[in-house]
């Protein structure tokens, strides 16, 4: 099985990344493929609600030329996706806000590109608003019919210069925690899937 995981900060080897692998870990000792995706810093634009997704049927975005399209392509083929950001002014980065419309968008327009994947949320706050970023992606996971696993907490991390989260003794403990039920949920799904399914309903085109 395979898990990606996306980092929305553009601060590389910052709290968020450090949060992000510390996740990855105990996948990579259950024999999971993983990959770390560095999204923040990249060009990346938001959703122009075009609606050529729904057109096209291919799941891709009618946008062209910037970041998007490499990072769809593998969260489609991962089994787990593992979306990070910061927090800024108490939301998520305005890069992984632009990969969360789209990609959400292109999911259900294509028949439900992250229906049953696992999708987990990872967030690097300095003090406040991490719950409402945290809350920002899960939505996404959610509105796509995606699982989301809990862990032993909200998945925050504390700290404001680079690497000061790994001070956050119980963040990396959730950290921990959550690579470990990622990974124990992936193999029961493994046993029991039959397949994604299709949506009870047919979303709308616009």
């Amino acid at each position: 099985m395979k898990a990606i995981a996306i980092n929305g900060s553009p601060r590389k080897g910052g709290n968020t990344e450090l949060l992000l692998r510390r996740v990855l870990k105990p996948l990579e000792a259950a024999g999971w493929e993983t990959e770390f995706v560095q999204l923040g810093g990249t060009p990346i634009r938001g959703c122009r609600a075009c609606y050529a997704c729904f057109k096209t049927k291919n799941s891709r975005c009618g946008q062209k030329d910037d970041s998007f399209a490499e990072c769809m392509e593998k969260m489609v083929a991962s089994d787990a996706i593992i979306l990070g950001s910061p927090t800024y002014f108490s939301d998520v980065s305005s890069e992984m806000k632009a990969l969360i419309d789209r990609a959400g968008l292109v999911a259900v327009a294509n028949g439900g590109l992250f229906r049953r994947k696992i999708g987990a949320a990872v967030v690097a706050v300095r003090r406040g608003g991490g719950t409402h970023a945290f809350d920002t992606m899960n939505h996404m996971f959610l509105m796509c019919g995606a699982i989301v696993p809990g862990s032993i907490y909200w998945n925050l991390g504390f700290g404001l210069d680079r690497g000061e989260v790994a001070k956050d003794e119980e963040a990396l403990r959730n950290m921990d925690d959550l690579g470990q039920t990622i990974a124990w949920l992936g193999a029961a799904i493994g046993r029991e899937s039959k397949g994604p399914g299709r949506p009870v309903y047919a979303e709308p085109a616009p």
